[in-house]
């Protein structure tokens, strides 16, 4: 029996079998189609995703392949520069198209030893409290201890579920494609930037020998979101901008709408959902595949820790209960978005008010967090502030592990960074890694971090764990929040 099947070959599926597949689970991923499309809806990664990618030791191989951008806000439309003080050693994101991300993390999956499988569609599953099994179009069978569905906004795994998908159906649709265009490029930039003072939802993006990115609204919403011929978007961007700039050869050609969706769970038995399959939105503010990713990354080693017998009690549910809120956040923030970049009288004056608030520092950091997920912080009950939140990629200064924080966090263990000396994880060596260093840019005496770098204990601060006794409680805080999070000793 398979441990894992991972239904979809998407960013957030391959994800997911990189990070089992770090902790030796048998993972195999069904992929649909028989070949990568090449459409490039996401376009890059955010600077949280930039944070998982170094976390994981990933992150040069996507630099060496993607141009870095450093703009704050990014919320309908409005860009500023990025602010002072976030919370991240990764100011910046990455500019990734979807393919080359998928590529990356495609071989990255192989290297562990992820089986990726194309042309299987799940058409069918049943699941009891021992196993779920997956019947494809073939007529084959797989069974398989656990079974999660990356499988997109029309998930088919979740329909077999039987999990509800509440939320508010599409108003606008927008077309979306890659083309060539045969206008100069100087009047291609002179027209969408006429256009673009009153419609947001319009631009021409040269991405190099003569190839455009368009995007376009649709006249209407189309009910099966059937995809557009080249003829629709002539027509739309005559219609718009009062030319269709000889667009011609298309690369590809899609289109999407403002529905807003989400899985009324994350789970249901033995059966997971992640990504698009669990949450579905409109791309303003390119969120989507980094809210995917970043769900893989939070799910993997719980799943991991199932399949491994060491799970405490109640650990995979903290999946759901942690990201359905992140999921319901950037659904409110989408919506919001479109809203400001309506043409309608309303919306054209809140989204000038909008744009003379983004020019207050707080504001700009504080969307800038929302938008790049460097602001998401977990409730694990009363603490510090620091306690939920992930700790960014610190510098260390003692000994061989001279650099930094994310570097030791490759193999996707939990971690003690110790600037005592003086614990231990003695019982849990097997799940956590101790690392004592100085650390000039932690306030705390120690942090214990989860495999997603999110801090599960904080010790005293500096200077507070003085006179009888304070060592011992720091080591009996210490092994409560081990048992919570990585269960009992040995």
């Amino acid at each position: 029996m398979i441990d894992v099947l991972v239904v979809g070959g998407g960013p957030t599926g391959l994800m997911l079998a990189c990070e089992l597949r770090l902790h030796g689970v048998e993972v195999v991923v069904l992929e649909r189609l028989t070949a990568p499309t090449g459409e490039s809806r996401g376009q890059g990664l955010h600077a949280r995703s930039v944070e998982v990618m170094d976390q994981r030791g990933l992150l040069e191989r996507f630099r060496a392949v993607s141009e870095e951008f450093r703009v704050g806000g990014l919320f309908a439309g409005e860009a500023r520069a990025w602010p002072e003080g976030m919370d991240t050693a990764h100011p910046y994101g990455l500019a990734t198209p979807q393919p080359v991300t998928e590529r990356l993390l495609w071989e990255r999956a192989e290297e562990l030893g992820a089986e990726l499988r194309r042309g299987c569609e799940v058409v069918g599953l049943v699941q009891d409290g021992e196993e779920v099994e997956a019947e494809l179009a073939d007529g084959s069978r797989l069974r398989a201890r656990w079974l999660v569905g990356c499988d997109g906004g029309r998930s088919t795994v979740r329909r077999l579920a039987g999990v509800a998908f509440p939320g508010e159906p599409a108003t606008v649709q927008t077309l979306l494609g890659q083309m060539e265009a045969a206008e100069e490029p100087e009047r291609i930039a002179e027209v969408v930037a006429e256009v673009r003072r009153t419609q947001l939802r319009f631009g021409l993006h040269h991405e190099g020998g003569g190839v455009y990115r368009v995007i376009v609204p649709a006249e209407g919403v189309s009910e099966d979101r059937a995809a557009p011929t080249l003829e629709e978007f002539r027509a739309r961007l005559r219609a718009v901008a009062g030319t269709d700039f000889g667009v011609h050869s298309p690369r590809w050609l899609s289109r999407f709408g403002d529905a807003t969706r989400q899985a009324e769970r994350y789970r249901a038995g033995r059966v997971l959902l992640a990504g698009d399959a669990a949450h579905v939105h409109p791309p303003t503010g390119g969120q989507g595949l980094n809210l995917g990713v970043q769900d893989a990354f939070n799910l993997g080693w719980k799943l991991a820790a199932e399949v491994a017998g060491w799970a405490p009690p109640g650990l995979l549910d903290t999946y759901h209960t942690e990201r359905h809120p992140v999921g319901a956040a950037v659904i409110a923030h989408t919506r919001a978005q479109m809203t400001l970049l309506g043409t309608a009288p309303g919306s054209v004056a809140l989204r000038g008010v909008f744009a003379r608030l983004m020019d207050f520092p707080d504001v700009n950091r504080y969307i800038t967090g929302v938008i790049s997920g460097v602001d998401i912080r977990y409730d694990f009950g009363p603490g510090p502030a620091l306690l939920g939140r992930r700790l960014r990629s610190v510098r260390l200064v003692d000994g061989p592990a001279e650099g930094r924080l994310y570097g030791r966090m490759h193999a996707g263990r939990g971690l003690l960074l110790d600037r005592t000396g003086s614990l231990s994880a003695v019982g849990w060596e097997d799940r956590v890694d101790v690392l004592v260093d100085g650390c000039p840019e932690l306030a705390a005496a120690a942090v214990l971090l989860r495999p997603d770098g999110h801090v599960a204990w904080v010790g005293e601060e500096r200077g507070a764990a003085e006179g009888p006794g304070a060592g011992e409680g720091l080591r009996e805080g210490l092994r409560e929040a081990l048992e919570r999070w990585f269960g009992p000793a040995g």
